[in-house]
C-alpha cells in the first residue's frame, strides 16, 4: 500500500539509531504473570482500554469501566472482564472471534503509571465467571477471559506531559458539542428533533446495567 507520508522509517535498526536503546529496568520489569503489584493495580482500577485486531490487522480500542475491582483476577495468569451494557456494536468481541490477541491498559485515577497487560482472550458464558461479576442485580451475559502473556507498569511521562489529572486545567464541559449533538449532525435522523434525539440518548446513557 502506498503511504501518504514521506521520510518513512521502515525497520527497527533505523528507529534505534534515532531513539536509542531502552534502559535495563524497562526490560527487566516485564513479567509473564500477574504478581502482587499487578494484582493490586487491577483491584483498584475502574477503567481499562482493550485493544484488539481483526484477521486482517484492522485495530479497535474499546473502553471498559465499572467500580474498582470489576476485573477479577482468577490466578497469576488469568483474569476476567465482564461485558457490561454498551452500544452492542461488539467491535472488540467480533475481533476476538477471529484473532484472540489482546492488549489491555489499566488506569487508576490520579496515578500517572498505567498497567499494560498483553495476552490471548476468549469470550465465555460460563456461569462460574459471570455470576461473581453481577452488579446492581444484573449478571452479564458474556465475559472476556484473558490469559496473560506479558505485563508491566508503564512509565509516567505520557500522563505528565498531558496533565490528564490536572483538574484545574480541564477544558470547560461545553468546550465540545455534546455526543448527542454530534451524532444528530452526522446521521441526520428523519422525523426527530434535536431535543427529542438528545432525550433519547440521555435515557440510553442512563441505563448502565
Amino acid at each position: 500500500m502506498t503511504s501518504p507520508f514521506t521520510h518513512l522509517v521502515t525497520n527497527e535498526q533505523e528507529i534505534r539509531q534515532l531513539v536509542g536503546e531502552p534502559v535495563a529496568r524497562s526490560l527487566l520489569k516485564e513479567r509473564a504473570a500477574l504478581d502482587v503489584h499487578c494484582r493490586a493495580f487491577i483491584a483498584r482500577s475502574p477503567f481499562l482500554l482493550m485493544a484488539t485486531a481483526d484477521r486482517d490487522g484492522r485495530c479497535d480500542v474499546s473502553p471498559k469501566g465499572d467500580a474498582p475491582g470489576f476485573v477479577r483476577v482468577i490466578d497469576d495468569r488469568h483474569l476476567v472482564i465482564p461485558d457490561r451494557r454498551g452500544n452492542k456494536r461488539l467491535d472488540g468481541m467480533k475481533n476476538l472471534l477471529v484473532n484472540p490477541h489482546v492488549g489491555l491498559i489499566f488506569l487508576v485515577p490520579g496515578r500517572e503509571e498505567t498497567l499494560r497487560v498483553n495476552g490471548r482472550a476468549w469470550i465465555s458464558q460460563d456461569p462460574a465467571l459471570l455470576e461473581p461479576a453481577t452488579a446492581h442485580g444484573v449478571t452479564p451475559l458474556l465475559a472476556i477471559g484473558v490469559e496473560v502473556e506479558q505485563c508491566f507498569l508503564h512509565c509516567v511521562k505520557a500522563f505528565r506531559r498531558s496533565r490528564l489529572w490536572a483538574h484545574a486545567e480541564w477544558p470547560a464541559a461545553d468546550a465540545l458539542e455534546s455526543n448527542a449533538c454530534v451524532i444528530f449532525a452526522q446521521i441526520k435522523p428523519d422525523g426527530v428533533t434535536l431535543s427529542e434525539f438528545e432525550q433519547g440518548v440521555k435515557e440510553s446513557d442512563a441505563r448502565l446495567y
